[in-house]
């Protein structure tokens, strides 16, 4: 019952300058947020004319229906922060109009989380803060809510007579336990429902299983894409105003409220928000898309997207990003496909990876292959053996690597193509399998702006432990888990010129 209306309702219904470039710059009247408006306006009037895919949401609670005499409805935003193209606010939107109540959308802000720093509250707040305006326009309430979701959200719903929480989706255990702990404490009779608003196939539809590669998980996301892959309707000026009225928000004091390490700021080459995720999606399709395939390995040329960042906080749609790469960039394929590849396949089976494997973060989680090879070389001897701090600092031997460390101290983002050697390079600079494992996840959550996110443990697992991989030639160390070096790179690109543009220095071991 996925519209669960009233049970007596009669209805029938990655920057390349020494000084990084600002991304989402000055939006024009032309740009790519005025085509996606217009875009979703001619898809349907509003989601209430559109053919919502059931399958995109599970109910878990046991009430399935909303009880007359409720006070509204409640998107409880977490993953996904963004108004528009988002299934979870749309689906929100949709049981608020079928039942003829007011709309909230709620955010349960906790003052620490993991490894983030002020840089990610900065860049996430600010882009609920254009959340919170767009919600204003539209006629609904928007409620900045501060504590545990647990506490948080079940109070907001029962003070104010809510009849039904919607909220997104993460396959990470953090929130997966928060959405668990709000279920417990909602009242018996207020549905709870989840929408996978972040992957274009819904992780539960792709594959009920953990799948083993790529090769493994393509076929099944490429057989749902004419299914999911779809425009958006709008999410619409909502039609049954409220009479609570959200709180005004201080958005400066929130950030002072915080307890988290304020010696990480932010970045100035991406603007964070819908806005300028957009703009980021627009520099991407007009000018680096065409170059993508060929160079999307190179640290020295500017043709990635760099939309990870607003991917991570959901303040963009990862599947807005690629109907635009489809829809403008038609004479660019082979980078259209590569794009694709990675925005679909390589992202949904990091959310596929996290989501059935609760170890995704360790090397319990690690194929039988991977651990017996690692344990066989654990005592092997390192050439060079490096305590976190010195690697945090940048001061290893490798200049490459210490460039590649301070992009993305500075930057809060390291190339992707360097991503992979960099955590390779610990793995092999490091004691134990165990302790490389830990502080690469320690500090690509600390500096990238992704970070804490499947993507990036995937990538650490990956790098280290190899998941979606397979065993390669033994050696030192590494024993078969693929190997990466710096002559390697040369062979790929300038290094010479990456070390001057980041000033990676090489560190003598003393």
């Amino acid at each position: 019952m996925f519209t669960m209306k009233k049970a007596s309702s009669s209805k029938s219904d990655e920057p390349a300058a020494k000084k990084p470039k600002v991304e989402g710059g000055p939006i024009k009247v032309d740009d790519f947020v005025d085509k996606f408006k217009a875009i979703r306006q001619e898809t349907a009037k509003s989601v209430l004319d559109f053919d919502f895919k059931k399958k995109r949401i599970r109910i878990l609670s046991d009430a399935k229906e909303v009880e007359e005499g409720k006070a509204g409805v409640v998107y409880w935003m977490s993953r996904d922060a963004r108004v528009q193209d988002n299934w979870a606010f749309l689906f929100a939107q949709k049981l608020a109009m079928k039942n003829e109540l007011p709309l909230h959308v709620c955010f349960s802000l906790v003052p620490k989380f993991l490894e983030a720093t002020i840089r990610h509250f900065k860049f996430m707040l600010k882009g609920l803060e254009e959340v919170a305006k767009e919600c204003e326009s539209l006629n609904i309430q928007f409620h900045m809510l501060t504590g545990m979701a647990k506490d948080t959200v079940p109070k907001f719903v029962k003070a104010h007579k809510m009849g039904a929480v919607v909220c997104d989706f993460s396959p990470l255990r953090v929130p997966a336990q928060w959405v668990e702990d709000v279920r417990k404490a909602l009242p018996a009779e207020v549905p709870l429902c989840q929408v996978d608003a972040h992957n274009v196939v819904p992780v539960w539809v792709t594959s009920e299983k953990l799948e083993y590669a790529a090769r493994t998980i393509r076929t099944k996301v490429n057989n749902n894409l004419n299914t999911y892959l779809t425009q958006f309707p709008p999410v619409v000026k909502h039609p049954h105003k409220s009479k609570l009225k959200a709180e005004p928000i201080d958005w400066p004091k929130l950030l002072d409220t915080l307890q988290v390490d304020r010696t990480v700021d932010e970045v100035e080459w991406a603007v964070p928000g819908y806005t300028g995720g957009v703009a980021t999606l627009q520099g991407f399709v007009e000018k680096r898309l065409r170059k993508f395939n060929a160079k999307r390995n190179d640290p020295t040329d500017d043709a990635l997207s760099n939309l990870s960042p607003w991917f991570h906080f959901g303040q963009i749609s990862v599947q807005r990003a690629i109907l635009a790469v489809k829809k403008y960039g038609k004479g660019f394929s082979e980078g259209v496909a590569s794009f694709c590849e990675e925005a679909i396949v390589r992202r949904e089976l990091s959310d596929n990876f996290c989501y059935y494997n609760k170890n995704y973060d360790n090397l319990k989680g690690a194929y039988d292959w991977a651990r017996k090879t690692l344990d066989d070389h654990r005592k092997d001897k390192r050439t060079h053996v490096y305590t976190r701090d010195q690697l945090e600092q940048a001061k290893t031997h490798d200049d490459l690597w210490n460039s590649a460390q301070l992009q993305m101290v500075k930057e809060g983002k390291m190339h992707g193509f360097l991503r992979m050697y960099w955590a390779k390079k610990i793995l092999e600079w490091t004691k134990s399998p165990e302790e490389a494992l830990e502080t690469a996840i320690y500090l690509n959550d600390r500096y990238q702006l992704d970070g804490r996110d499947p993507n990036g443990y995937v990538g650490c697992m990956w790098s280290i432990a190899g998941i979606h991989d397979q065993g390669w030639r033994e050696r030192e160390v590494f024993g078969k888990i693929r190997y990466m070096n710096y002559e390697g790179c040369k062979r790929k690109f300038d290094v010479a010129a990456f070390v001057a543009r980041y000033g990676g220095k090489v560190y003598k071991s003393k």
